[in-house]
């Protein structure tokens, strides 16, 4: 049954399904999107939130070069927070709570008015490849649309599995149907698939909560928004609150151990190192007394709350003692259990830094098919490999994002150069470049990426261009005035700043840590209206000069590594002086570059300086 032809088939309607589906057909493809299930598009199965530490510079990034995920989450959030306003801008995070079934609707609202798009609701359980080149897929009903590319974004679908005490079941999460055919029809394509797991704590009654007995967690009074067209941001409509594990709650864990899914053997799968379970927190940090929790809304319209921290695949008797030796969670009753999933996932050192398939043409791969965990990291996969489906299909360069260029960049190269044997999330420290690679110039960087290939519109180019000069102005403005210490030294003994004996530049002042642009202003008396955006890239510009005109230097001292190309048909075994391991890991990961090369986990200082005497041996050659 030939029921259709487009030009692109997505499998999967999760963060990274949605957003390579909105690439795709913006970008001019004729695109289907098929889903198990049309009430699962745009699901939060674990935490009804978006963004977080490093996780909101995603969300932004994505929004920077034309995604959608930031535009839903302003026009679903229910509390919005700006995470490490103590500390330096390179790790402002925001955070927003979402309400989770609007999320879904209005995601599944934005793909049905998308031209060029249609989303259905089917089970793909194969793909067909001749002359290793993708040609069509296959539905669960024997239904076959022929296509010209596929991105597969199967996130913990893929033979899910759910474990809750030595108790499993073949399901997706929610409840929903898993895909249990497709994971041996990639494996007879010869993609290596690997098995992952993760989690999701219970969700309690509100009622049954004691919120009075509970620490209270309110979001920004001053909102900024994920998206930067967001013109009318919403308001905050709800609290969250926290709350503390105890001697008791460990005790109960360690009593228990035997009978998770995961200490009892029952565990197949390899879980996240940085979002464990609670008893993986207990065992692996025994020393601590407490661990938090946070109670969050799930919605406007449902009383179900979910405890972020406390996700366990302890037996639902065990989960219930635990949750009620909480301070507050006395009476909790539960809504939905605690459980543990599995899934199968690729290798992401098989993909190219385009996501493209290395050894199946027009195939690619997208989110926690890929080895990572998180929302904002899958709508990440999710947008670059839509978008670089599309260009391939019309004949045009596709793009690669470099480290430097944000934490998308980033986030591809470690998957695709040093592969990942956890769930891998994304973390600020991840990145060299951190304080170049801030939230708040995520346009600055990538927006002009997201004009070239036609996801930005010229209007939205013209307000970045605006809003840059408007910073140059701003900063060249402040360099250019001179304050004396009668006017400047009432301000700076206020705020515990050395007083200054001659006449100093504005600038100069709001270089100091103690002092901002705000503090500054009753002694800048010719200020004009600007905004916050731009007073906010002002000032950092000027605050971190120094720090960041050396992470520049360092971005052009790595450029020259990532300059020098190696050939894509070089075998590594004949190399004289390369390290067995190295041949090995060279010839499967095939780095474009000695600056990929040097990222390879495996591949030695000496072995680098040997690929260096060889390339430049070869030379022309």
């Amino acid at each position: 049954m030939i029921l259709g032809k487009f030009d692109v088939a997505i499998i999967g309607g999760g963060h990274a399904g949605c957003e390579a589906a909105f690439a795709c057909a913006r970008l001019g493809m004729e695109t289907v999107m098929f889903s198990i299930s049309l009430d699962a598009i745009g699901n939060l199965p674990c935490n009804p939130s978006i963004g977080g530490t490093a996780k909101g510079h995603l969300v932004r990034e994505v929004d920077a070069l034309g995604g959608e995920m930031g535009k839903v989450a302003d026009e679903t959030f229910i509390q919005m927070k700006m995470l490490n306003r103590g500390k330096g801008p390179a790790v402002h995070s925001l955070r927003a709570q979402i309400d989770r079934k609007k999320y879904h609707s209005a995601m599944k609202r934005h793909l049905e008015n998308q031209e060029r798009l249609i989303t259905k609701q089917a089970e793909i359980v194969k793909i067909n490849v001749k002359d290793n080149k993708v040609k069509s897929v296959v539905t669960a009903t024997g239904a076959e649309y022929e296509v010209r590319a596929v991105i597969i974004a199967t996130g913990t679908y893929l033979k899910g599995k759910i474990l809750i005490g030595d108790y499993s079941k073949e399901s997706g999460p929610d409840g929903m149907f898993p895909a249990n055919e497709l994971s041996k029809c990639l494996l007879d394509l010869g993609i290596t698939l690997r098995r992952f797991k993760t989690g999701t704590p219970a969700r309690i009654h509100a009622d049954s909560l004691d919120f009075d007995k509970m620490e209270l967690e309110e979001g920004d009074e001053k909102i900024v928004p994920f998206s930067f067209e967001t013109e009318n941001v919403g308001k905050n409509l709800v609290s969250c609150h926290l709350v503390y594990t105890n001697e008791k709650t460990h005790k109960i864990i360690m009593d228990n151990l035997k009978l998770s899914a995961m200490y009892g053997g029952y565990a197949e799968g390899v879980g996240p190192r940085y979002c464990p379970s609670i008893e993986d927190k207990v065992v692996r940090f025994h020393d601590k007394e407490r661990h938090q929790l946070f109670v969050e809304p799930m919605g406007l319209d449902t009383k179900e709350m979910y405890i972020q921290g406390f996700s366990t695949s302890l037996p639902e008797f065990v989960q219930l003692e635990m949750y009620r030796s909480i301070k507050g969670m006395e009476r909790a009753e539960f809504m939905r259990s605690a459980y543990a999933i599995e899934y199968d996932c690729c290798d992401p050192t098989e993909l190219y830094a385009t996501l493209e398939f290395k050894n199946i043409e027009n195939l690619y791969g997208a989110g926690q098919f890929n080895g990572t965990s998180g929302y904002e990291e899958a709508a990440a996969q999710g947008l670059v490999a839509g978008i670089n489906c599309a260009l391939k299909l019309k004949g045009e360069e596709q793009i690669i994002l470099k480290r430097s260029d944000g934490y998308i960049g980033t986030l591809i190269d470690d998957l695709i150069t040093k592969g990942t044997n956890e769930p891998y999330r994304m973390m600020t420290s991840r990145s060299e470049y951190r304080l170049l690679l801030r939230q708040d110039n995520a346009d600055e960087r990538l927006t002009p990426i997201g004009h070239k290939v036609g996801l930005i519109s010229d209007e939205r180019y013209q307000k970045l261009l605006d809003k840059l000069r408007a910073v140059d102005d701003e900063m060249e403005r402040v360099s250019g005035i001179n304050i004396s210490p009668a006017v400047a030294n009432p301000v700076l003994e206020r705020y515990n700043s050395t007083p200054i004996k001659t006449g100093i530049k504005l600038c100069e002042l709001i270089k100091r840590p103690e002092l901002s642009y705000e503090k500054l202003e009753e002694i800048d008396t010719d200020r004009p209206e600007l905004p916050d955006a731009v007073i906010e890239q002002a000032e950092i510009k000027l605050k971190y000069d120094g720090y960041i005109r050396r992470q520049f230097a360092e971005v052009e001292k790595a450029k020259k590594m990532e300059e020098k190309l190696l050939p894509p048909d070089t075998d590594y075994g004949k190399i004289q002086g390369l390290r067995l391991e190295a041949r090995q890991k060279l010839d499967k990961i095939r780095p474009k570059s000695l600056g990929q090369a040097s990222r390879i986990s495996g591949v030695s200082p000496s072995d680098m300086s040997v690929l260096i005497v060889w390339l430049s041996s070869h030379k022309g050659r």
